[in-house]
């Protein structure tokens, strides 16, 4: 999440007393015939790949440096400029401005099997960035007092009972391994068999001044009995990715993004979403059929006023949180406006820190839980995070994901 100072923020009013409702409860689940502690072993890989990014063989290293490039990819990045033999060999590592890949047309990520292991995972750090958005004319330039922070809550556990559609994605970014929150949701041209994981924009791409991330991939229910740093490292794989990893093969975000996105204020915040589609590691089964269940997207963005309830859903991972536990918070939203000019922004009550950036925010509609947003910026004493109100601009991006690559 990436933190913000508030001038704008007026005083603190009355606020309205709160029912966390059913909203916790309708993300539990049973679990499916492929649940976190089967053996998927005999489930074969699939073989196929997407015009995203295509899969890699298995090298047990680090750094992927004896790695095999499809020859699709490695067209691909001789398209670029960019030597395929250095690139397996760790030139991934490489993002100067010059040689990083930052065009919607331009991503790739080919899977590196065994680069993301659970030391390294648990060493991931937060990037200390947020972004959202919203199209929503009426309430533009609109701004209610500061929310009363939110103590966050740790979820129950195991998370594949209580929040399975959550998870945690982990990606490499110059600074060196990053890790942000995501959701699974609902593929309307693939129903049942969803493999797409909402997220942030600035999980997935630096915005202006940079290009794609690399190594982006999604744990779902990570850490799934909520162990200790300490615990953890001798935990068993299946306690640590409990559904395994789901590698993105194509990811979308908005242009918006790519174009204002900056590492710190609120550029390009209002724009702040992505969507990836994911193919898992191991195995053939898709991401909704594995965990057990997706959760639909609601572009309609509703007026605060008409929302009682929203909850906040993530991995907080700078201080005083470790990013191992899942948190929540729930409260009335509220509306930030970062300008006149651009959209304005979900805000509550929170104190989830970077790391959970991404992370899907729902509400209740009919007894059924929705995406409604996704956490994107906070100020700097994490009282409060504010995420986008999904309109037009991200229903393009979601349809795009579904209709071109979901079946894929």
């Amino acid at each position: 999440m990436r933190s913000i100072r508030a001038p704008y923020a007026r005083s603190r009013g009355q606020r309205l007393a709160l029912a966390a409702t059913g909203l916790a409860a309708a993300l539990a689940l049973t679990a499916t015939a492929c649940g976190p502690s089967e053996d998927k072993a005999a489930d074969k890989a699939d073989s196929g790949t997407s015009q995203g990014a295509d899969k890699g063989s298995d090298t047990g290293s680090d750094n992927g440096s004896d790695a095999k490039l499809p020859g699709g990819l490695a067209d691909k990045l001789k398209k670029h400029g960019i030597d395929p033999d250095k690139w397996k060999n760790g030139g991934w590592k490489n993002f100067e401005k010059g040689d990083w890949l930052r065009e919607a047309k331009d991503f790739v990520n080919p899977v590196i099997e065994g680069l993301w292991k659970p030391e390294r995972m648990k060493d991931a750090k937060d990037p200390n960035k947020t972004i959202a958005a919203k199209d929503a004319p009426s309430d533009q330039g609109a701004t209610d007092p500061e929310p009363s922070p939110v103590q966050a809550k740790r979820e129950k556990t195991p998370y594949h009972e209580n929040a399975a559609p959550v998870g945690k994605i982990f990606f490499d970014a110059p600074a060196g391994s990053m890790v942000c929150s995501g959701t699974v949701v609902k593929d309307p041209r693939n129903p049942g068999k969803s493999n797409l994981v909402w997220t942030a924009g600035h999980c997935v791409h630096a915005g202006a001044e940079g290009g794609w991330y690399r190594n982006i991939t999604f744990v779902p229910a990570y850490n799934d009995l909520g162990k200790s740093e300490a615990e953890l490292s001798n935990a068993a794989p299946q306690e640590v990715a409990p559904y395994g990893q789901y590698w993105a093969d194509w990811v979308s975000t908005s242009a918006e993004w790519i174009d204002q996105g900056a590492a710190s204020g609120g550029a390009g915040a209002p724009y702040d979403y992505a969507v990836m589609h994911v193919k898992p590691q191991q195995g053939s089964k898709s991401l909704e059929e594995t965990v057990g269940n997706a959760l639909p997207v609601d572009f309609t963005a509703p007026a605060t006023q008409s929302v009682s309830s929203m909850g906040a859903w993530g991995y907080p991972a700078a201080p005083p949180y470790n990013g191992q536990i899942m948190h929540k918070c729930i409260d009335k939203p509220g509306r930030l406006s970062l300008t006149s000019a651009q959209p304005t922004m979900y805000r509550i009550g929170c104190t989830m820190t970077g790391g959970s950036s991404g992370g899907g925010w729902f509400r209740m509609v009919g007894g059924k839980t929705q995406l409604v947003s996704n956490t994107s910026i906070g100020p700097a004493e994490n009282t409060w995070l504010a995420g986008p109100q999904l309109g037009k601009g991200a229903e393009q991006v979601y349809d795009m994901m579904s209709k071109k690559y979901g079946s894929q």
